[in-house]
């Protein structure tokens, strides 16, 4: 393959369907890995990722790792055997904010990013390939993401959203598209070589205001409702006996009061990166 190769793992994910166009009007010849089959409408090449990895992708110089940071190393032998000189890979900004927390999973999430930034870097470093990691806030677009669309089907099924006290912690909302920006960004910028850097929204607003736009995307009036923290909890308990949401926590109530802001001022500066802010439309919530 050419030098302008670029693998993608997590192809199929939100960030994945929002980078791959942008690989291909970019000019890179593109492979995508998901783990189910997927039929090329585009020309596209397209592998399926499984337990033992594919080989023979020698000539791939770029990765993009946009499934969760923690897989990326049963694929390291894959990557090393394309010739790969850069790899691109999307951690959280979660590694910081849910170290702490009052919930096990959350606690266990920050300890595995941290633990999968580590082992990438080593790796990376110790075959000479160059690694860039991206840390975003808090994800949406597209209808597809499990934080504003987590909201806007709550306010869906019961009509109004429950919070905590004022809610008034700053966010940072990053639109999926902006994301796969930075990563296409990434895998040149000379000065991004063996780097982290966290990228945030183009605009900071209270989780209040934040939740009040979800609304109006939904084209609904705005109900809010004021608990307190016993309440979110045995509300909580009720709700994880239903599937969707089986994740939520108490923690994420408490959250809500908190400031969960980051700078990118960096990737500013290296990858050009000019974030959206949080223009909430339609087509960002789900149908």
């Amino acid at each position: 393959m050419a030098e302008s190769s670029v693998g993608v793992l997590g192809a199929t994910s939100l960030v994945g369907r929002c980078v791959l166009p942008l690989l291909r009007a970019a000019g890179w010849q593109v492979v995508a890995f998901s783990r189910q089959p997927v039929v090329s409408t585009d020309g596209m090449a397209w592998r399926v990722l499984s337990p033992s990895p594919p080989r023979g992708e020698r000539g791939v110089s770029h990765w993009i790792c946009v499934a969760p940071l923690w897989v990326l190393p049963d694929y390291f032998s894959l990557i090393e055997a394309s010739g790969a000189r850069r790899v691109v890979a999307l951690s959280s900004t979660s590694r910081f904010t849910k170290v702490g927390s009052g919930d096990t999973a959350e606690n266990a999430t920050a300890a595995k990013l941290i633990d999968a930034e580590a082992r990438v870097q080593a790796w990376a470093e110790s075959c000479g390939i160059e690694w860039v990691v991206l840390r975003p806030t808090l994800i949406y677009g597209h209808g597809r993401d499990k934080n504003i669309s987590e909201i806007a089907r709550f306010i869906r099924r019961f009509g109004f959203f429950p919070l905590l006290g004022q809610a008034h912690g700053q966010r940072q909302p990053i639109h999926a598209d902006d994301v796969a920006a930075a990563c296409v960004a990434a895998l040149q910028a000379p000065t991004a070589a063996n780097r982290a850097y966290n990228i945030s929204g183009g605009e900071t607003l209270p989780y209040r205001d934040m939740v009040a736009r979800v609304f109006a995307a939904l084209g609904r009036p705005v109900r809010l409702a004021t608990v307190p923290l016993w309440a979110f909890r045995l509300a909580v308990a009720l709700l994880r006996c239903l599937p969707r949401y089986r994740h939520w926590s108490a923690a994420m109530a408490e959250r809500m009061n908190r400031d969960l802001v980051f700078d990118h001022t960096d990737a500013a500066r290296d990858l050009g990166f000019k974030p959206r802010g949080f223009a909430l439309t339609a087509e960002d919530v789900p149908r």
